[in-house]
């Protein structure tokens, strides 16, 4: 049985299509375009031809025995020599070309240590408008165990940025220890140790029910078995500025 003449037409035109197509596909065309093992490969390659920046924590200890030892037992064990100091595989290699930098400016120390709502409760944070301003933090902290010479006995020590908030509300005057209760272990330890929260209304409910008699009562009362229902207070009123929030 013969094909109609347009059936064969309709075919050829089909061949040529896919004929052209492949030749583009595996002939013409480049494998970078459908594959990104090339993209791979030449990056790696990039990468690897520039030159090596970094000579690496082994490096540094192998002259900076004591230096290493007092940074792996204190509080920046994990952090690496060049993270502050900069690259040093240069200095590795000739140690009187090239010299370390010495990160002496308090912006070094700010870069992790300055207050940022967005770090972990508890990560060591100063504000440094209000944590001695004019001096260097090295003049109080080693960077290799940056333990304060002195244990912070107020918790304006470490939390500034509270303590400038609640200094404008109406709980200027109440003592932190009144709603939180801190372990010892957290002026040293302060993320093992966290202070606790209040848990119940009754800690509100101390200065702000009818006829309280604490003696840091308010004038803002309320009736506690009928205002909030189950929930505890902070979780509407922030407490180191409950006028704030509605």
């Amino acid at each position: 049985m013969k094909l109609p003449e347009q059936v064969t037409r309709l075919g050829f035109v089909i061949a040529v299509i896919v004929a052209v197509v492949l030749l583009l596909r595996f002939v013409i065309l480049p494998e970078s375009l459908f594959s990104a093992r090339p993209h791979q490969a030449a990056a790696v390659e990039r990468e690897m031809a520039k030159p090596l920046r970094h000579a690496g924590v082994a490096v540094c200890r192998e002259c900076h025995e004591e230096q290493f030892e007092l940074k792996y037992s204190g509080k920046h064990r994990n952090i690496g020599c060049e993270n502050c100091h900069g690259p040093a595989a240069n200095h590795a290699a000739d140690e009187n070309a090239a010299k370390p930098r010495l990160p002496r400016e308090r912006e070094s120390c700010l870069a992790c240590h300055g207050y940022d709502s967005s770090r972990p409760n508890g990560f060591p944070q100063v504000d440094p408008l209000a944590h001695k301003p004019r001096k260097k933090c090295v003049s109080c902290h080693d960077p290799h165990d940056p333990v304060p010479p002195k244990v912070p006995t107020e918790c304006t020590g470490c939390h500034g940025r509270i303590e400038h908030t609640k200094a404008m509300s109406t709980h200027a005057l109440l003592p932190c220890a009144s709603c939180h209760a801190v372990d010892e272990r957290h002026m040293t330890e302060p993320r093992l140790a966290l202070p606790t929260k209040p848990d119940s209304r009754e800690v509100c409910g101390r200065c702000h029910v009818p006829g309280a008699t604490d003696p840091a009562s308010s004038k803002v009362t309320v009736d506690m078995a009928a205002h909030g229902g189950t929930y505890v207070c902070w979780e509407c009123h922030y407490a180191h500025l409950p006028e704030g929030r509605k």
